[in-house]
C-alpha cells in the first residue's frame, strides 16, 4: 500500500483500486483508521485525540489533493505526495 504522506509519525495510505467511499488509511503508534477524505471523519479504527485532530485538519486542507490520489489509486496509477502537517 503506498504511502504518500508522513509527518509527526503519522503514516497516510492509499489501497490501489480501495472501495468507496474515499478515504485514506492513517497509522500513529500502532493504532490505524480509514479517514474520509470528504469529512475528514473515521470511518473506522481510531487514533488518539491530538493525532485525530492533525489528521482532520491535514485532510480538509488538502481534500482536492487527496481527492486526485484517489483517482489515481483506482487506476493502480502511482500516487502523487502530498506535503506532510509539518512541511516536509
Amino acid at each position: 500500500m503506498p504511502v504518500f504522506s508522513y509527518f509527526f509519525g503519522i503514516t497516510i495510505r492509499m489501497y490501489h483500486d480501495d472501495h468507496p467511499p474515499m478515504h485514506s488509511h492513517v497509522e500513529y503508534q500502532g493504532r490505524i483508521a480509514l479517514m474520509s477524505i470528504m469529512s475528514g471523519e473515521i470511518i473506522k479504527g481510531d487514533l488518539p485525540k491530538k493525532a485525530f485532530s492533525l489528521v482532520k485538519e491535514w485532510i480538509l486542507v488538502h481534500r482536492e489533493e487527496l481527492k486526485h490520489d484517489w483517482e489515481l489509486a483506482q487506476k493502480f496509477l502511482p500516487l502523487e505526495k502530498i506535503q506532510g502537517a509539518d512541511n516536509d
